[in-house]
């Protein structure tokens, strides 16, 4: 009997020693928990966003898309909202990359959608924007600056993340090696215009430049890079449609 009882009251001690060390790891969990909970409260909070990349928007307005709900003030809480949840897709914008430097800080790097032309869609009254690829990457009311508006092409609809569906495709490729040679020399248009037999024409506002056909595109926009800063505050029409390597001349009539 007497030892029946001693093992019994060894046993709940035994017991009521397990209870206290779990007792004991629950609380250091909790209090763990709760330490950590008010340092991510606490000390992870967005003080400063610093943004790159983009061009299309300026910083506040990439800001205000990432810091977009109640609880974005907290640095850690809008990180993992970016890596974990889909987003909200942005007009002109690929990804969007968010990074912390430091508890207060965010750092944001924006990739931007390669754009260089658009077209106006009168059927669903929006501008569509293709890349240097000729394929539709936005459609959207919106005017993005330094970016040529092509006229004279019959494109009646577009299919996003297709290609221009442009009939001819020699017509097709001429627009695209327009279009990379101007964004490449830095010598963008307001227009790039096509007639109805296929010759370019630019329109710089006071300048008109003729490209004529496709021939030497390229070569022809590289000498109109070279032209076109003399010509500041004239106004007139620049002839380098039957410029050849045999034919170089390249005339100006300025109008009067």
């Amino acid at each position: 009997m007497g030892s029946n009882r001693s093992m019994s009251i060894r046993e709940k001690k035994r017991k009521q020693r397990r209870r206290k060390k779990i007792l004991f790891v629950l609380l250091a969990f909790l209090l763990t928990g709760s330490a950590a909970a008010l340092i991510v409260w606490n000390v992870f909070t967005v003080k400063t966003v610093l943004v790159e990349g983009n061009e299309y928007y300026s910083d506040k307005q990439i800001q205000q898309f990432i810091l977009n709900d109640e609880y974005s003030w907290n640095s850690l809480y809008v990180l993992l909202k970016h890596r974990l949840l889909e987003g909200e897709e942005i007009p002109f914008i690929d990804t969007v990359e968010i990074s912390l430097k430091n508890p207060h800080t965010l750092n944001v790097h924006v990739y931007e959608k390669g754009v260089i032309g658009y077209l106006y869609i009168s059927a669903i009254g929006q501008n569509a924007y293709f890349d240097t690829d000729g394929f539709v990457v936005e459609t959207s009311k919106e005017v993005i600056k330094d970016t040529p508006q092509v006229e004279g092409l019959d494109c009646d609809k577009v299919v996003l993340y297709e290609k221009l569906p442009i009939k001819d495709e020699n017509v097709l490729k001429s627009l695209l090696t327009t279009s990379r040679a101007l964004e490449k020399n830095g010598v963008i248009p307001a227009k790039i215009k096509f007639d109805e037999t296929g010759d370019i024409s630019l329109d710089y506002g006071a300048i008109q430049v003729l490209l004529g056909s496709s021939e030497e595109l390229t070569q022809k926009i590289l000498r109109l890079s070279y032209i076109l800063p003399e010509l500041s505050g004239k106004r007139g029409v620049l002839h380098i449609e039957n410029w050849t390597e045999n034919t170089p001349n390249i005339i100006f009539d300025e109008a009067k």
